[in-house]
């Protein structure tokens, strides 16, 4: 009997000593919090910066594994920059070409972390069409329930510097500078 009692002490041992695995969670984007902007600068004058004000998408998020993805969807017709009339013209064929390409995406290959906390992610950003390699610096991350929904939620803060030739929509360049910075504030809920 000593031997059969120390195998399952031994087996009973291991299983507590085994680290907890974690299920990736997905959150839902929450779109009346989650606003994409771009920043460039016109005709050395200044930086003038507009967003969208319609974006969805989800996060997945995996703390034990650290891991996740980001699949984002930008609805580019939703463009505000404060004009009626420029809104017009930026989504015109120079520029977003909202009529053939109605949404932004941008979709990760690998986040990473720093501890349980994600500090980057590599990803692919479309835009008109085109896609390019793009890594979103995560300059602050939260997740908590949220006291209102009494949810898992999370939020973040992320930059990216793009060119908007790498897109074709070169026009205006140098006058307008063709570097954009990307920044998004995002929160989601889980599902």
């Amino acid at each position: 009997m000593k031997p059969r009692f120390a195998l399952l002490a031994l087996a009973t041992a291991a299983t507590l000593a085994a680290p907890a695995f974690a299920a990736p969670e997905t959150y839902a984007i929450d779109g009346t919090h989650t606003f994409p902007r771009f920043e460039y600068n016109h005709l050395g004058f200044s930086n003038q910066s507009h967003r969208f004000n319609k974006t969805s998408g989800t996060l997945v998020l995996d703390t034990a594994a650290r891991s996740g993805a980001v699949d984002i969807v930008i609805d580019a017709r939703s463009v505000e920059t404060g004009s009626a009339l420029f809104n017009q013209h930026i989504q015109a064929e120079d520029f977003f070409d909202t009529a053939r390409h109605p949404t932004i995406t941008y979709k990760s290959t690998a986040v990473k972390f720093e501890g349980d906390k994600p500090v980057a992610v590599e990803g692919n950003l479309t835009i008109k069409g085109v896609t390019r390699p793009v890594t979103l610096t995560v300059t602050g991350f939260h997740a908590m329930p949220h006291p209102m929904l009494k949810k898992p939620a999370l939020g973040a803060n992320a930059t990216a510097r793009v060119k908007r030739s790498d897109f074709n929509m070169s026009k205006n360049v140098p006058y307008v500078s063709d570097e954009v910075t990307l920044t998004i504030a995002v929160e989601a809920v889980q599902q």
